[in-house]
Formats: structure tokens, sequence, C-alpha cells
């Protein structure tokens, strides 16, 4: 069995391309988070808007948090900072999967990856509406309860733990898996 070591399920050029696509996923994030977390910042802001009567939040990304500003706070009141990175440094993973393909700088796999990588990017301001919405629903004491009942405060918190536990993970292999077999079924 050439290319296979005793024990391994995977050939190990699928390896070597697993880490090369690791490791150029992580730079490419690395280089590009504060541009990214500006663009899920006035994406969110946008979908939060549409969803206001009166639209009054603001989004701002700074430094690895994006801070949370309602213009009917008081001006002296804490602007909250959510962690950035926590919502889309699955990007990495969805690198790794889409490098275990052999040729995977074929037209059709970066094909595949730019569609993936968008389909992420719209998990990842979803996400961050999710984020806003749960800081509004909970964690703003009596502000919260006053707003919110308790099938929205469940909801939106709810939906962003979803995220937190299990979506982060699971939405990079759904979405290469979902690219990966109806890429397959379209060149057989």
């Amino acid at each position: 069995m050439k290319g296979r070591r005793a024990g391994s399920a995977l050939p190990r050029p699928a390896v070597l391309r697993t880490v090369v696509g690791f490791a150029a996923g992580l730079l490419v994030w690395f280089r590009l988070s504060p541009a990214y977390e500006a663009f899920l910042a006035s994406a969110a802001e946008v979908v939060l808007r549409l969803t206001e009567s009166p639209a009054v939040t603001q989004l701002e990304a700074k430094a690895g948090e994006i801070l949370v500003w309602r213009s009917d706070f008081p001006p002296a009141a804490p602007r909250p900072g959510l962690p950035a990175a926590d919502l889309h440094f699955n990007f990495v993973l969805l690198c790794s999967l889409f490098a275990l393909e052999r040729r995977p700088w074929r037209g059709r796999v970066v094909g595949a990856f730019a569609i993936g990588a968008a389909a992420l990017g719209a998990v990842h301001v979803a996400a961050l509406v999710f984020q806003v919405r749960a800081l509004y629903a909970v964690h703003l004491g009596a502000w919260s309860a006053d707003r919110y009942g308790p099938v929205a405060r469940n909801f939106w918190a709810g939906g962003f733990h979803f995220y937190q536990i299990a979506g982060r993970f699971a939405a990079p292999f759904a979405i290469w898996w979902g690219l990966r077999e109806s890429s397959n079924r379209v060149i057989r």
C-alpha cells in the first residue's frame, strides 16, 4: 500500500494536502480577519436594521471585536464588545476540508471552495445577527425583560448557543460535503 501508513485512514498525500490547506487557511484568516470583520459588522447591521423599528443598531469592527451601538441607549452607557474570531475561525476548517481533494487547485474545486466560502460568510452574518439579538434579549437586564418575551429570549439565545456549540464546527463540514457531493454528481 504505497502512500499509506499502517493504521492510517488517509493516504499521506491527503494528510499533507490537509496540513498545507490548514496552514494556507490560517495565513489567509490572520491576514484578512480585520477586513472580514468589518464586512461582517456591516452586513449584520443591515440585517438588524431592516428588522428594527426604528433602526437603532450600529455595529463596528474594532481590534478583534464587534462593538454594538444603539442610538436609543444613553451616551454614557457601556458598549458591549463581541469576540469576532469566535464567529469566523471555522474558515480555516473549510480550507482544510477542500484541500483534501486530489487536485485542490483544479477549477472545479476552486469554484466549489469559492461558493463554500460565500455560504460560510452567510452563516457568519446570521450567527452575528443571532449573537446581537441574544445580547439584546438576555444580557441587558430589565431592558431585555421589557422588550423580549420568553419565546424570543429562548429563540435568540438558543440559536446563538447552537452556533457556539455545534454550528460553527458543523457548518464547514456540511458546506464542504454538500458541494463535494453535488459536484461529484455533475461530473459522473
